[in-house]
């Protein structure tokens, strides 16, 4: 069975940048034909998609967060991370990894296995 675990930070400085990672057991993240996607839920707001490497290693990140967003992943180590730079107290939110089966319009679909998420907050 496919396991996702998500780790990095709980406490990230405004201004500074995000980095988590995604470790995956039981899988590869080279495998066709799956995404592999980061997600938040923002506080009172809802879930929010970050954006996703595919096993092809082709990226795709939501407009609203791309010009501050990185996605890439270490294939050694089985492993995918998040880069979120000049965060503000808005970034807090719960971070998850997913795996999805497939794309609709660029959107994930089919999501498979999730990680348990991680709480980051952002504050000075």
């Amino acid at each position: 069975q496919v396991q996702l675990q998500e780790s990095g930070p709980g406490l990230v400085k405004p201004s500074q940048t995000l980095s988590l990672t995604c470790t995956v057991s039981g899988g590869s993240i080279t495998t066709n034909y799956y995404y592999w996607h980061w997600i938040r839920h923002l506080p009172g707001k809802g879930m929010e998609s970050i954006g996703y490497i595919a096993y092809s290693g082709n990226t795709y990140v939501t407009p609203s967060l791309k010009s501050r967003t990185s996605i890439a992943r270490d294939t050694s180590k089985n492993q995918f991370t998040l880069h979120l730079s000049t965060v503000t107290p808005e970034d807090t939110a719960v971070y998850y990894c997913a795996r999805a089966e497939g794309l609709t319009d660029q959107v994930p679909v089919g999501f498979s296995s999730w990680g348990q998420g991680t709480q980051v907050t952002v504050s000075s």
